[in-house]
């Protein structure tokens, strides 16, 4: 029997990149999955691509209301929610020198209210049994020039992982943290304007981690896999880095 045989599961910011393998990986070992995503054509794609026993609902994590339309859709439509991984985050690099009120919000909008109130309208639809996993970063515990706020909001993530440990244990919920370390994603694509620069990001990031490589989206599907899956069902509140070795070195 496949590791996650009928089970329901719901993967925000699942139309690429992370997301995307995560909701690969889930759906070949038996679930349903749910993604969510900001863009609708993106979105789209996502879903022919993963097939029959994947759904997709186009919704921003920073707006309450479209939490709680996915939250609706998904109680219509399965009753219950056994895996939900929140990974809808973005990476907008910024020093303290050129620090922004708009860049502040829109990343703690994002990363930290949008995760906050995912988890918070979802509590209804979660199983006892359930499992929880908060996508952070390696980021969280280092200093990375032009990465305050990044850092800052995915080490709000961490703190809210074992704070919910401890609340929800009763209920048979667990909440654990995954931290990525430098991935070959889209995202890592955004941090420069052009395909030439985007290459020279990748470089420098690959050096930094002593497997001196980028990171492939399905080795950290394999780590939300075990996380989701019942052979972590004594695991709860840990922070599992999936990072090449980059922040033990």
């Amino acid at each position: 029997m496949t590791k996650l045989h009928r089970k329901t599961a719901l993967v925000t910011g699942g139309s690429s990149g992370l997301g995307l393998a995560i909701a690969t990986r889930f759906i070949a070992e038996g679930a349903f999955v749910y993604i969510t995503g900001r863009r609708q054509a993106e979105l789209e794609r996502a879903v022919a691509a993963l097939g029959s026993q994947a759904a997709s609902i186009q919704a921003d994590v920073s707006l309450p209301g479209d939490i709680e339309r996915v939250v609706e859709t998904i109680r219509r439509e399965r009753g219950a929610i056994d895996i939900l991984v929140a990974n809808a985050g973005i990476v907008l690099p910024q020093t303290l020198e050129q620090a922004t009120q708009a860049n502040y919000d829109r990343t703690f909008d994002i990363n930290v209210k949008g995760l906050y109130f995912t988890i918070s309208k979802a509590l209804g639809l979660l199983r006892s049994g359930s499992s929880v996993i908060l996508v952070s970063s390696i980021a969280a515990n280092k200093g990375v020039p032009g990465y305050g706020t990044y850092s800052a909001s995915k080490a709000a993530i961490r703190s809210l992982s074992r704070t919910w440990t401890a609340e929800l244990v009763e209920r048979g919920i667990r909440i654990n943290t995954l931290s990525p370390g430098p991935f070959d994603t889209p995202i890592m694509d955004s941090q420069a304007d052009t395909p030439e620069g985007a290459e020279a990001v990748k470089r420098q990031w690959a050096a930094a981690v002593p497997m001196k490589r980028l990171g492939q989206p399905e080795e950290l599907a394999a780590a939300a896999l075990f996380l989701a899956s019942d052979e972590s069902s004594y695991v709860a509140g840990i922070d599992l880095i999936v990072d090449g070795g980059a922040a033990a070195v």
